[in-house]
Parts: structure tokens; C-alpha cells; sequence
């Protein structure tokens, strides 16, 4: 299903809320790290929210590249351990001392271990509260991926109308994210996409699009920026950091999001050329009152159709490690979401 869609469908009563039926939650553990087999769901009953703590049925639930690593015991997580950060639902009890929170209020989160479950206890700190156009789906799709392209183009680089843009991964989830916002916003965007098969979805999102084995691709940037590229986002890491290195004009930026091939080997020329090299994640940036500009600007951008051509990739819960082994293995079709 594409964004497009998901935007236009209503909004119901999610299902856990229209009987009254005893339902065990469902939880996907990992007790060692390991391959997407060490995923089980299993089910068990929830404990009544305490003091600053709700309790949320989740409908939707994001699934990004970080949560790979945590399955892999590349991100520090004390097992056992339920994985995932990121979900979106339905307030259904509401602990002592909350305000501003109700039973029955939609809200999502980007950042809170635990987020692989149908239902969880969760502090209300991280809560973000849905504006009535935002799907619990969208939100749980968009709301990590579209806040790390924010903490690309306001954290680690005030991104202008004027700027040339270079997205390395410009096919993963992130960077078409990013590719198209940035474009929207005016600025010139060069994608690269991983292989020839995924140019189409990058050229969708891009003013100029290459694929990372094309003859002459270097040459092919600096013909489009001459002096270089105002900023890199690259979202791959080792496997193409030098050809960032090449582009990027001298006193330009790259911003090092991700580094899904391995983290790059330091180069030398880059403290001499004056290149600012940064790097961090959304929860650094998109943060306290941060948080309500990035969401805001992020709903508006959804709104605004920019997205529309984008695809959802949607696992039933029950699916977690098929979705995870088509994340290792880069066959996903579109933004990841696993539907409780």
C-alpha cells in the first residue's frame, strides 16, 4: 500500500477496544543474539500502568535498521530483551500523576526499547500525541526514518534552497525519505542508489540519480557540481565514503547517519579541505522542544503528498523474523511496518 493511501483511509476504533474479550499480550523476545530466528513471540499477561506510566495497544509498530543490530548484539541491549524502538496506538489506561493523557488518545513514540509488543507499559515521557489526520500506521512508519532526515537537514546540516545535495543510500528507507523532503524544500539532490535495479525508485525522489557501480560516477557528480556538493548524507558507510570524500566541495559537510556497509576508514584529506564530518542519532537532536518542531514540519510534509510514491512493506506480528531477514538481506519493497 502507498502513502497516498494510507493517509486517505479512515480512521477507526482499533480492533482491542471493540469487545471486551481477555486478550494475552504478544511479545517477541530474543534471549541470545544471533540470526532473525532468535525472534519469538510469546504471550503473557501486563501489569496496570504505576505512577507516570500508561498503557498503550499498539497497532503499529516501526522496524529499522537499528533494531538489525540489536538483534545481532551489535547495539547494547541486556538479554533477554525485547527488541524495537518505535510504535504508535491507543492509550487504554492511564497510571496516577499523568496529565495531559487519556484513555482513548492516539499517541507514538521513536525511541523506547521495547517496543516489539502488542501492548506495553510505557512512561509517558516519550509520547508524542497524533493529530486526527496522522494513522497510527503512518505515524509508526515515518516517525524514526522521517525524524532522522530532519536531524540530517536541521541537526548535523542547516539544509538551504540553494544547496547541492549528495544522498549515498538513496534507495533505503532514510534516504528516500530524506532525498525527496530536500528536494521539495528546493535543493538540488543528487541520489545514489546500491545497484542498477533500485535507479527508478531513486530517480522518483532525486534531481539526478546514479547507481554506486556506474562508470565514471565521480566525474558524473563534479559535472553536476563543479566545485562539489554542499552536503553528503550517507547513509552506507564504508563502501561509499571515499566517493563522498570526492564530492563534497572543500569547508562542506558529511553527515555520516548510517553506516550499513561498516564504518569508514578516516581519510586524509578531509581535516586539510576543511570537510566537517558529522555524525549522530535522532534521539540527540529530536529532543524536548525540538520534538513538536520535527513532528510538526514532519506532518505537514506528509500532508503535502511529497511521500505519496513511497511504499509501505507491511509484516503481520506474527512475522517478525521474515521481516528481519528481509531487512538483512535488502529485499524489502518499501518503509518497513510490522501491523499487530
Amino acid at each position: 500500500m502507498n502513502i497516498a493511501a494510507l493517509l486517505s483511509s479512515a480512521i477507526g476504533t482499533p480492533r482491542h477496544l471493540e469487545h471486551g474479550d481477555k486478550i494475552m499480550t504478544r511479545f517477541v523476545q530474543m534471549q541470545s543474539s544471533g540470526g532473525p530466528s532468535v525472534l519469538q513471540v510469546i504471550e503473557k499477561d501486563l501489569r496496570a500502568p504505576r505512577a507516570g506510566e500508561v498503557k498503550l495497544i499498539q497497532d503499529a509498530i516501526g522496524l529499522n535498521f537499528v533494531d538489525t543490530m540489536v538483534r545481532k548484539g551489535q547495539y547494547p541491549m541486556a538479554l533477554p530483551a525485547v527488541p524495537g524502538f518505535e510504535a504508535a496506538g491507543t492509550i487504554t489506561e492511564v497510571g496516577s500523576g499523568v496529565e495531559g493523557l487519556s484513555v482513548g488518545d492516539r499517541v507514538a513514540y521513536f525511541f523506547s526499547e521495547g517496543a516489539y509488543a502488542t501492548e506495553r507499559i510505557i512512561p509517558t515521557g516519550p509520547l508524542i500525541r497524533l493529530p486526527a489526520d496522522i494513522s497510527n500506521e503512518i505515524a509508526a512508519t515515518f516517525l524514526a526514518k522521517g525524524g532522522t532526515a530532519w536531524m540530517g537537514m536541521r541537526g548535523l546540516h542547516d539544509l538551504k534552497s540553494t544547496d547541492r545535495v549528495l544522498v549515498l543510500g538513496a534507495s533505503g528507507s532514510v534516504g528516500a525519505i530524506l532525498s525527496r523532503w530536500a528536494k521539495s524544500l528546493g535543493a538540488t539532490v543528487i541520489g545514489v542508489a546500491g545497484s542498477p535495479d533500485k535507479l527508478d525508485k531513486v530517480a522518483a525522489g532525486a534531481t539526478h540519480a546514479f547507481h554506486a557501480g556506474e562508470r565514471g560516477i565521480a566525474a558524473k557528480i563534479r559535472a553536476i557540481a563543479p566545485d562539489g556538493v554542499d552536503v553528503v548524507y550517507d547513509f552506507v558507510g564504508r563502501a561509499t565514503f571515499s566517493l563522498g570524500v570526492s564530492s563534497v566541495r572543500d569547508g562542506g559537510v558529511i553527515a555520516a547517519i548510517g553506516a550499513a556497509s561498516g564504518q569508514p576508514a578516516p581519510a586524509s584529506d578531509v581535516v586539510r579541505r576543511g570537510v566537517d564530518v558529522r555524525s549522530g542519532g535522532a534521539p540527540q537532536y529530536v529532543r524536548g522542544p525540538t520534538v513538536e518542531i520535527a513532528t510538526s514540519q514532519l506532518w505537514d510534509a506528509l500532508r503535502s503528498g511529497i511521500f505519496s510514491d513511497l511504499e509501505t512493506a507491511r509484516y503481520p506480528f506474527d512475522e517478525i523474523a521474515r521481516a528481519h531477514d528481509d531487512m538483512d538481506n535488502r529485499r524489502l519493497t518499501g518503509l518497513p511496518v510490522l501491523i499487530a
